[in-house]
């Protein structure tokens, strides 16, 4: 058995009628695992929410090295969490620090 990753896992089984477009199932795959990301009460009482909800991130990080639909082989990133920005690979790290722009000085100050 090959060994995939969660989300490639999920965007197969959610593309089972049609298993080679299973790259264009790869963003329902990701907004599943961010619906889960946060446990239920049966799932807060048997385990560490800290480690399912970084267990989860880890696993919404694979996306990116995952084929995107409709993406060209030299802008193949996927976009920003609406789907309203696309990313290409080059634009997408693992630090959540790339993600955070602060403006000093740019404030308005009432």
């Amino acid at each position: 058995m090959e060994n995939r990753s969660l989300i490639e896992r999920l965007a197969r089984h959610l593309a089972a009628a049609q298993p080679d477009a299973w790259p264009a199932r790869v963003e329902d795959a990701a907004s599943i695992l961010a619906l889960i990301k946060e446990p239920d009460a049966a799932m807060r009482a048997s385990g560490d929410t800290e480690i399912w909800s970084l267990m989860i991130d880890a696993a919404l990080r694979e996306r990116w090295s995952l084929p995107q639909a409709g993406a060209h082989e030299d802008d193949a990133g996927g976009s920003d969490e609406e789907g309203e920005i696309r990313l290409t690979r080059d634009a997408v790290s693992h630090d959540r620090a790339d993600w955070v722009h602060l403006h000093h000085g740019q404030e308005q100050k009432a």
